[in-house]
């Protein structure tokens, strides 16, 4: 086994049996809620922003260890972040799931690139990104009449 698919290995795994941010976030300004019929994924994101900042950003739901995984490093990429940039990172984080290449360094992220080989997986590795795009497209509006 080479040495990215052992990390990707590792990550995964890592990520789904201890995510990170994991728990319902009392006082959320924003929420939505994502699911995946093709194989039952249901996610649930909640987040604070203030000032334009997400101050803090939790998941809640059940899936596979991809879906799990990949909740759990988007949160703790969001974090701490301005809402334009967040916006930024989904956009080039969606780019990858789906053609496994990107124009932005994504750091751990990255080890989700081979999922583009898996049509059905894409939507595992994306339904947290999805559902946080749902819960910010409100801030999106109003940052472009801004």
């Amino acid at each position: 086994m080479d040495l990215f698919n052992d990390l990707y290995q590792q990550l995964i795994i890592d990520h789904n049996k201890n995510p990170r941010n994991y728990h319902p976030l009392a006082n959320c300004t924003h929420r939505a809620n994502g699911h995946n019929p093709l194989c039952g994924d249901e996610i649930s994101i909640e987040f604070i922003e203030e000032e334009g900042i997400i101050k803090q950003i939790a998941f809640q739901g059940s899936g596979c260890a991809i879906s799990i995984a990949s909740s759990s490093l988007m949160t703790t990429s969001l974090e701490k972040k301005k809402i334009e940039n967040a916006i930024t990172i989904y956009e080039a984080f969606i780019n990858l799931a789906k053609t496994g290449k990107t124009n932005r360094e994504l750091g751990k992220l990255s080890v989700l690139a081979g999922v583009y080989k898996y049509p059905s997986r894409v939507k595992c590795a994306t339904l947290a990104w999805h559902t946080f795009y749902g819960a910010v497209k409100q801030t999106i509006e109003k940052i472009k009449t801004e």
